[in-house]
């Protein structure tokens, strides 16, 4: 009989909703009326007003709840946003039908005045509870039968954080039980919640009873659920939770989440990042996000790791149309077809006056202004996120030319494209090796960074920089090479005993420069507040802990000595620069950036264009020394500096240009 009715209800459709409906709504005036008279069952006087308030308030209730979908839902999936559609609906019932009730108790030639005025509220109260006890049984039916149901063998889970993250990951796994996890229980530090239940799973302690309750309880597997915890209490857990021998995970960070569901998807290994997580940041995003919504974005370095990052945060933002622009095909290649994956998802569900952003995939070298100017024109974008460029030191301080090619003159190129095709914000993603560079790269974004603030000085537009230190996980960096390192059995090789970095993760970073973005009058230079510097070889440490070894025992740390150009310790202040906060706690900026430019600028340029171009490497380190203060180069041995005055000579003819260049040389 039991399971003869659940598979009624299971069974039910749309359409077999509809025809129950009717005869709820039919019956309920009724009901409603009964209540009302209580023990006076004698209701021959009210019937032909009752007769007419049935039908006026069927109709009501049944085009309310056509015209706003109700019979368009799946009720097997049922949830608290259905609930709350299903009361808001027959509040509005109520509402038109106690309007309709009153206006008609006007007209004498109508008999509702013999009923009750309270007749429309009381049949919209019992409307809603038939209504939604027959929706929400069809939803208690399918969970009592997913438990019934044979699955493979499922592991005990412990969810360390009985916060909404690991409620909703809890919630998850009891949904999707043929996911294989059971979860059984919840560690908390907050001793309010200890001994309570939540989703019938109980709290039975804070991080300390870890050990015990893994023993107890059986459990085969731990998730940390704490998205919003700092670093170090992600290692202090992590430490407990490896003692036990338990296969640990973690879901991200806030960060990374950001405004996507927590599912059991979301579960990963725990990394690097998690272990040097800060406090999560706080973005306006509704200002970030009405900034982009119906922009033309055009990105640079859409491939690469920030661009990437900013390809997937700006897309959420609505943009009109996306342009992302790189070098590498493969790597514009992986973002494009993650975009178009979501785009397709997006597609099925979108309502149908809501418009999705065009997304054009652009392989091209910011250095061949002809194909610049090309896609400028093609596309007329709003707003540039200029993230192309070469990073790697030890590889630039090898190839000054393409530093100067590529990290300068690219960007004067989507500078000069940008002002002529009316771009009325860019914004360029600098580093904090730019600050008193000891390197040719430091030197080449600096001089990149000049030439922003020179733009937006002359033009008045919203052009800005944001200058922020080493990224988590971007290719080429430090984490990834250790990775390598452990990966082939060590040993892992840091420069230096005493070498500290500041760090971030990648979305953390994309945030702020979105922030910023939004903030940025024009001619500021953003510093992103990177907290503290950390150890390269604590990280070392940390990787190779993370990868189930032991440090000196199964794998070697080496010094290997400072590469060319590399510092002990990154500045974040340049000597002059006056810094003040913003709107955003970790955003800082140079108000008086834009009077740090270089009068000389235009003429340094042109001649390192020209030097570039000959492969004038001394020349080159010369130029880069006469324009970035503090700059100390090491000048190649191939080439006395004293040889080059005949070089610039052929190579610049303009007297003006000379005087300059010729001033340099007898400082």
């Amino acid at each position: 009989m039991t399971n003869n009715l659940s598979n009624w209800l299971l069974g039910l459709r749309n359409r077999h909703f509809l025809l129950i409906d009717l005869i709820i709504f039919t019956s309920t005036p009724v009901l409603a009326l009964v209540l009302f008279l209580n023990n006076h069952l004698d209701i021959n006087p009210y019937q032909s007003g009752l007769i007419l308030a049935t039908i006026l308030f069927l109709v009501v209730k049944l085009t309310v709840f056509s015209t706003f979908g109700l019979y368009k839902r799946c009720w097997s999936y049922a949830s608290i946003d259905e609930l709350e559609q299903i009361a808001a609906l027959t509040a509005a019932a109520i509402v038109i039908q106690t309007l309709l009730f009153h206006w008609s108790n006007g007209l004498t030639n109508l008999s509702l005045n013999s009923l009750p005025n309270s007749l429309p509220l009381l049949d919209g109260l019992l409307s809603l509870l038939f209504v939604g006890s027959l929706r929400f049984s069809v939803r208690a039916v399918e969970r009592v039968s997913q438990r019934h149901r044979k699955f493979h063998r499922r592991d005990n889970v412990l969810i360390v954080g009985a916060g909404s993250a690991g409620v909703a990951l809890a919630h998850d796994m009891q949904k999707n039980p043929s996911l294989g996890f059971n979860p059984v229980a919840f560690i908390d530090d907050d001793r309010k919640k200890l001994n309570l239940r939540i989703r019938r799973l109980p709290i039975v302690g804070n991080r300390d009873a870890i050990p015990d309750v893994v023993r107890s309880l059986r459990i085969r597997k731990i998730i940390i659920a704490m998205p919003t915890a700092p670093g170090r209490v992600i290692r202090e857990v992590l430490d407990i939770c490896k003692s036990t021998g338990v296969p640990t995970s973690t879901l991200p960070g806030m960060n990374e989440i950001l405004n996507n569901p927590i599912r059991v998807g979301s579960v990963r290994d725990v990394k690097i990042e998690d272990l040097l997580r800060r406090e999560p940041i706080h973005t306006d995003v509704q200002r970030v996000a009405k900034f982009l919504k119906g922009k033309i974005v055009l990105v640079t370095g859409a491939g690469g790791s920030i661009g990437s990052e900013l390809c997937r945060q700006i897309f959420k933002c609505q943009p009109a149309e996306m342009v992302l622009l790189g070098h590498g095909e493969n790597s514009v290649f992986h973002i494009q077809q993650e975009l178009n994956q979501v785009l397709e998802l997006l597609e099925y569900d979108r309502l149908e006056n809501e418009r999705l952003p065009n997304l054009n995939t652009i392989i091209a070298d910011i250095r061949l202004t002809g194909r610049l100017e090309y896609i400028f024109d093609q596309f007329r974008p709003d707003i540039v996120f200029h993230a192309a460029a070469h990073k790697h030191v030890p590889m630039m301080e090898l190839n000054p030319p393409e530093a100067i090619t590529n990290n300068v003159l690219g960007t004067k190129n989507l500078l000069d494209l940008s002002l002529r095709y009316g771009v009325e914000h860019f914004v360029m993603i600098s580093t904090d090796k730019a600050v008193n560079p000891t390197n040719v790269m430091g030197c080449s974004k600096r001089v990149a960074e000049m030439l922003v603030l020179q733009a937006a000085q002359r033009s008045g537009r919203h052009f800005s920089v944001v200058r922020f230190g080493n990224v988590l996980g971007s290719r080429g960096s430090v984490v990834p090479t250790f990775k390598r390192q452990i990966a082939g059995g060590g040993p892992v090789t840091v420069t230096h005993p005493d070498i500290c970095r500041y760090f971030m993760t990648i979305p953390e970073a994309v945030q702020l420069v979105l922030q910023a973005s939004v903030i940025g009058q024009g001619g500021e230079v953003f510093m992103l507040n990177m907290g503290q510097p950390v150890k390269i070889v604590d990280l070392a440490k940390e990787l190779i802990r993370l990868s189930g070894y032991e440090v000196g025992k199964d794998i070697d740390i080496v010094f290997s000595g400072l590469r060319p150009g590399e510092k002990l310790f990154e500045e974040l202040l340049i000597p002059g620069e006056e810094y003040e906060p913003t709107l955003h706690d970790k955003l800082l900026v140079v108000k008086n950036a834009s009077h740090m430019v270089s009068q000389n600028l235009d003429y340094a340029v042109d001649a390192l264009r020209k030097a570039a171009s000959q492969n004038y490497t001394n020349l080159i380190l010369f130029l880069l020394e006469q324009l970035v203060p503090g700059y100390t180069p090491k000048y190649k041995k191939t080439t006395p500096i004293l040889n080059f005055y005949s070089d610039i000579s052929k190579m610049i003819r303009t007297d003006d240009k000379i005087k300059v260049l010729d001033k340099c040389y007898h400082q």
